[in-house]
C-alpha cells in the first residue's frame, strides 16, 4: 500500500498542473519556484507552456538553473510571448550546450531576440550535449527588423456606417469622441442605434497586432466581435461582452475588466493611468486573444483561449475621451 502526506499529494497535483500556465500573468519571480522544482527529485514534468507571461530576461536566468539540474526530465518548454531578447538566449544555450539537459522542443517565438539572440542560440545548438530536435524562433526575413508582436501590426480604419450618432469619427476615420448632439449621419442597416459603439471597416486575418491609445475619458471598451452582432436596440444581443458574438476589455481609471457572453472578470493591476495605451493581440486560427498595457514596458492583461468561428472586427465603445487607433 502506498501512503501519501497531503504535502506530497499537494506536490504532485501542482506537477500534473504545471504545464499548463499559458497567460497565467507569471513574472519573473514566478521562475524562481518553478525552477526549484525542476530540481525537485520527484519532478516528472516532460512539457512546460509559459507562453503569454511577462517573464522577462530575468526569468529565463532563474529557470535556467532547473533546467541544468540533473533531476530535470523537462522536453518542451514553450517561451512564446515572453518579452525576452537577446540576453536570454545566451541563458538557454548555456542549458542546450550542459550534460544535463534534455530538452527536444524550444519555442521562442514572438520574442525579440534579434540576429544577435539568434547567434548565442546557436553556439549552443553546436554543442555535442544539445538534444534539441524543434526550435522555434519566428526569426526570417523581414520579421527579423521587428520586435515581438510587431511583425504582425494590422492597421485599421472606423467604418462611419456602424457608428452611433453620439460619435465623432475624424483624422481620416482614425480616432474617434463621443459628443452629446446627435450627428447627421445618413440611415444605415449597419448603425448602433442605440448602444455608443462602432467597428472597424477591415476584419481581423490571421496573426494581427493593433495599439489604442485613450486621453481621457470614464470608460473605454477594446472589442473584438463578429460582424452578426446585433445592432438595434441596448439589449445584450448589441452591447459589446454581453454575448457570444464579442469578447470586449473594459478599461477604468483604476482597473480592468473582460467579458464574454456577459461573464465579467475584473483585473487590479499596477497602477493604471486614464491615458494610456493598450495592445490588442489575435491568432484567429488558434483562437488566441490577448490584450496588454503598454508603457516602456509590454505586460499581459488578459489572455483568452477560445475557437472563432467567424471573422472578427475591432469595435469600440466610449464615454467621453478621445480614442486614437494607433
Amino acid at each position: 500500500t502506498v501512503k501519501f502526506t497531503l504535502t506530497s499529494l499537494i506536490f504532485f497535483v501542482f506537477l500534473y498542473f504545471l504545464h499548463r500556465l499559458c497567460g497565467c500573468h507569471l513574472t519573473g519571480k514566478s521562475c524562481e519556484s518553478l525552477s526549484s522544482a525542476l530540481q525537485s527529485s520527484n519532478c516528472v514534468l516532460r512539457e512546460l507552456d509559459l507562453s503569454n507571461n511577462d517573464l522577462q530576461d530575468s526569468g529565463v536566468k532563474l529557470l535556467s538553473e532547473g533546467l541544468k539540474s540533473p533531476n530535470c526530465q523537462l522536453k518542451t518548454l514553450r517561451f512564446s510571448i515572453c518579452n525576452l531578447t537577446a540576453q536570454s538566449c545566451e541563458n538557454l544555450s548555456s542549458v542546450l550546450q550542459s550534460s544535463n539537459s534534455v530538452l527536444r522542443e524550444l519555442d521562442l517565438n514572438n520574442n525579440d531576440l534579434q540576429d544577435s539572440g539568434v547567434k548565442l542560440l546557436s553556439e549552443g545548438l553546436k554543442s555535442l550535449n544539445c538534444q534539441l530536435g524543434i526550435l522555434s524562433v519566428d526569426h526570417g526575413g523581414e520579421s527579423r527588423i521587428t520586435a515581438g508582436l510587431k511583425k504582425y501590426a494590422c492597421s485599421f480604419t472606423l467604418d462611419p456606417n456602424t457608428a452611433h450618432t453620439h460619435l465623432i469619427l475624424f483624422e481620416e476615420n482614425r480616432m474617434l469622441t463621443y459628443k452629446g448632439e446627435i450627428q447627421p449621419y445618413p440611415d444605415h442597416p449597419d448603425r448602433f442605434d442605440a448602444c455608443e459603439q462602432v467597428l472597424c471597416r477591415e476584419s481581423v486575418c490571421g496573426r494581427c497586432y493593433w495599439e489604442t491609445e485613450w486621453i481621457g475619458g470614464r470608460e473605454l471598451h477594446i472589442s473584438v466581435s463578429y460582424k452578426s452582432i446585433s445592432r438595434k436596440g441596448r439589449g445584450n444581443e448589441c452591447w459589446f461582452g454581453a454575448n457570444d458574438q464579442s469578447w470586449s476589455l473594459c478599461c477604468f481609471p483604476a482597473y480592468y475588466s473582460f467579458s464574454h457572453n456577459n461573464i465579467v472578470t475584473d483585473f487590479f493591476v499596477e497602477p493604471y493611468i486614464c491615458s494610456g495605451r493598450i495592445g490588442v493581440f489575435v491568432d484567429h486560427s488558434a483562437g488566441t486573444l490577448s490584450f496588454y498595457s503598454i508603457s516602456d514596458t509590454m505586460s499581459l492583461i488578459h489572455t483568452v483561449q477560445t475557437t472563432f468561428t467567424q471573422p472578427l472586427y475591432l469595435g469600440f465603445t466610449v464615454e467621453k475621451g478621445i480614442v486614437k487607433l494607433c
